[in-house]
């Protein structure tokens, strides 16, 4: 079995996309990161690791590595010197270690410009490429129609969907299964 080598240190990596910068988290990122995530509309399609309201104290919780794993390539999304959204790769454990779960979220004052989409196309390379992937899958609620278009756009297949997967807001939901595999790897018996 192959090992996933980790990442050398993802606060160090910085990409530059076109009107945007994907890189580390930083404790200066506490206003913006407040502005954008404390939005309803922002928050409905994502997991109750992020919270509604979100809190001045949910925000530091999260920048201090409270929340994700920040030795796991947990970028900021960045236009304007601001961070806007985030975009992230949760790597899997044991038998799952060459695969992982994408995760993304964007202010709404950011969304209708393409930026979401051309931060996935910049960011899945770059994540399967560092974290020695085969499969990189996200997961989408299915009312969410603009996030799997960000996913077709970026070559993610459309493999089915989980029926009442989750809990949210008191309703169950069914959820879209994306991924993005390297097929070489994949076609052996």
């Amino acid at each position: 079995m192959l090992a996933s080598p980790p990442v050398r240190d993802p606060r160090s990596v910085r990409l530059q996309g076109d009107g945007f910068v994907l890189r580390a988290w930083r404790a200066d990122d506490l206003e913006p990161l407040l502005r954008h995530a404390n939005d309803a509309e922002v928050v409905r399609g994502l997991s109750s690791r992020f919270p509604h309201p979100y809190t001045r104290e949910d925000g530091e919780r999260f920048l201090a590595g409270e929340v994700v794993d920040f030795d796991d390539p947990v970028f900021a999304i960045e236009v304007d010197g601001q961070a806007c959204g985030g975009i992230a790769a949760r790597p899997g454990q044991a038998e799952r270690g060459q695969s992982a779960e994408l995760g993304y979220w964007l202010g709404r004052s950011m969304w209708g410009r393409g930026l979401m989409t051309r931060a996935v196309a910049l960011y899945v390379p770059w994540a399967m490429q560092a974290l020695s992937l085969h499969r990189l899958q996200a997961n989408v609620l299915t009312f969410n129609e603009a996030s799997a278009r960000v996913l077709l756009k970026n070559g993610f297949i459309e493999e089915g969907v989980a029926r009442c997967a989750l809990v949210k807001d008191g309703h169950a939901h069914d959820l879209r299964v994306f991924a993005k595999v390297r097929r070489s790897l994949c076609d052996a018996p």
